[in-house]
């Protein structure tokens, strides 16, 4: 069990505790100024809240981006985590609405590089 020294560890310990087993998509973003922008997503599996934010660092340090935020967004399902064709889909529905409106990742969880969570803001371009 891990001990919830982030806003993400709290999160996912509390989305285990509500949803068993599910399917987290997670969305890399860049922020820069006011614009947001998607780098990378993918999707993994949650059985468990042992994950930390320190795990979740490691596991985007292979992404090959530097990020300034993550975005992730539970799937959960009577049957537990989806199926790889089912995450896939849904993974690039997800992406489609993220390139028509960067406030979708408010639906999320949104944390910076340090595990705190954050929300975007609607900037006025005037």
């Amino acid at each position: 069990m891990t001990t919830h020294d982030t806003d993400f560890d709290r999160w996912i310990a509390e989305a285990f505790a509500e949803h068993g087993s599910f399917t987290a998509f997670a969305v890399l973003v860049e922020i820069a100024g006011p614009a947001v922008s998607p780098l990378r997503s993918t999707w993994f599996n949650v059985i468990g809240d042992e994950i930390d934010w320190g795990e979740i660092t490691r596991l985007f340090a292979g992404a090959g981006v530097e990020w300034d935020g993550a975005a992730f967004f539970p799937q959960p399902s009577a049957d537990g985590p989806l199926g790889t064709p089912t995450a896939r889909a849904r993974l690039r529905l997800l992406e489609e609405r993220l390139d028509d409106d960067r406030l979708v990742l408010n639906e999320g969880h949104f944390f910076d590089k340090w595990g705190r969570l954050m929300k975007i803001e609607e900037v006025d371009p005037n």
